[in-house]
């Protein structure tokens, strides 16, 4: 298969964006757990229509404000992990929700730990949100580009995080906290 790929300097940290010539296929921050296979064929996507319309969404969302993103995904996963990834790109813009939420939104609370698993190895970071997933107790969890990432982007849409004491419940509710608009990352 071959794969084309450029670089996004991210405000936290740099980016390798990957498509298959249509569609996106990853967005993964450099050291990052799950990093694309070596074996593909590997082209220079810098004037590829799709990586430049998501460095430009990415700019805005970063920077402007952008909610919600525009851009053919084609992510390579089973069956299963298929449905975790939409589930997730369900979640709004500064919202979160917990493993359990999501399989029950997926028809089986029993399977929090595989939907654990599927948000674990999503392709297509900030753009298929995961990083909107947290604990029952609204702990933040792993995140496979590191949990200060996955804080800084719910610092930055606003998503209100829950404490400990009291989680069970809060994690259940939809709030949100307002950004400062100039929210400066430094990792």
């Amino acid at each position: 298969m071959t794969r084309y790929e450029t670089l996004y300097d991210s405000p936290l940290g740099d980016m390798l964006l990957v498509a298959n010539g249509d569609a996106l296929t990853g967005v993964y921050f450099s050291h990052q757990k799950y990093f694309p296979h070596e074996g593909d064929t590997r082209r220079d996507g810098a004037d590829l229509a799709v990586l430049h319309d998501a460095k430009r969404q990415l700019d805005e969302y970063f920077h402007e404000g952008r909610r919600t993103f525009d851009l053919a995904l084609a992510a390579d996963g089973t069956p299963f992990q298929q449905r975790v990834w939409a589930e997730l790109q369900r979640i709004p813009f500064g919202e979160t929700r917990s493993y359990g939420d999501l399989a029950h939104a997926l028809g089986d609370l029993n399977k929090s730990r595989a939907v654990g698993a599927a948000n674990g190895r999503n392709p297509i970071a900030i753009i298929v949100p995961c990083h909107r997933v947290i604990g029952a107790d609204g702990t933040l969890t792993g995140y496979a580009s590191g949990v200060e990432r996955k804080l800084a982007l719910l610092s930055l849409e606003g998503a209100a995080l829950a404490p400990i004491m009291g989680a069970a419940v809060a994690a259940t509710r939809r709030t949100r906290l307002s950004a400062p608009a100039n929210l400066a990352f430094d990792f």
